[in-house]
């Protein structure tokens, strides 16, 4: 499996998931630049968090007219896996890759944390090691992260099984339904707010988040 992670002016969490991908797990891993336009080698592409464009417009609206994200579409379209971590749910919701929005938190500050989430799907590639209603710890750090949609949409991603993930407890930011992380219906591109590459290494002390790339590596191990 050859993983690609985006790489955008302003992203800072790009190298956290390389080190992940290539040097926890011995997965090829290839930086692509934003203006790339080849993911001909690529089974996973991932849009890492950060700060794309500097967020000067609004959370990757700039992002979204990049060429890698013409090839990401074209990706996603041809039945591929793609992920996006914080800013890069971001940039999949303003893609068209993900319905709804992220907006402002709840109370308008930027929240760096750890918080608890219930998995709500595990019927997905990315949540395969993961028990049905299991509850993990990961990272968050976001200004803009209140999962927004309209009522019909939120009841199409209940009704499908999208929501993937909720804040368990309190929730930081203010999302409606307490939505961490989506999916589209193929179960193909995740969409998260937390960052599970941030919960991966032992020598952090939690180890939730490699599990979501473990489950990654045995469907593709299957097919």
């Amino acid at each position: 499996m050859k993983f690609g992670v985006l790489v955008f002016p302003g992203s800072n969490c790009d190298r956290d998931v390389a080190w992940v991908t290539q040097g926890l797990l011995n997965q090829p891993t290839r930086m692509v630049w934003h203006q790339d336009t080849d993911l001909s080698d690529i089974d996973v592409v991932v849009i890492p968090g950060g700060f794309s464009y500097g967020d000067y417009l609004r959370c990757g609206a700039i992002a979204r007219f990049s060429p890698i994200m013409r090839a990401t579409v074209e990706h996603v379209n041809a039945g591929k896996l793609a992920i996006g971590i914080c800013n890069g749910f971001q940039v999949l919701t303003e893609a068209g890759l993900l319905p709804g929005a992220l907006v402002r938190n709840r109370d308008l500050h930027f929240i760096c944390d750890r918080v608890p989430l219930t998995v709500t799907n595990t019927n997905t590639p990315w949540t395969q090691n993961y028990s049905p209603n299991e509850t993990i710890t990961l990272p968050i750090a976001h200004g803009e992260g209140c999962y927004y949609a309209d009522a019909d949409t939120l009841a199409e991603l209940e009704d499908n099984n999208q929501v993937v993930f909720r804040y368990a407890g309190d929730n930081p930011n203010g999302s409606l339904n307490n939505i961490a992380g989506i999916c589209n219906r193929q179960g193909t591109v995740l969409g998260m707010m937390p960052h599970p590459e941030r919960a991966s290494d032992p020598m952090l002390g939690n180890t939730d988040g490699i599990r979501l790339f473990e489950g990654l590596l045995k469907e593709l191990a299957a097919v």
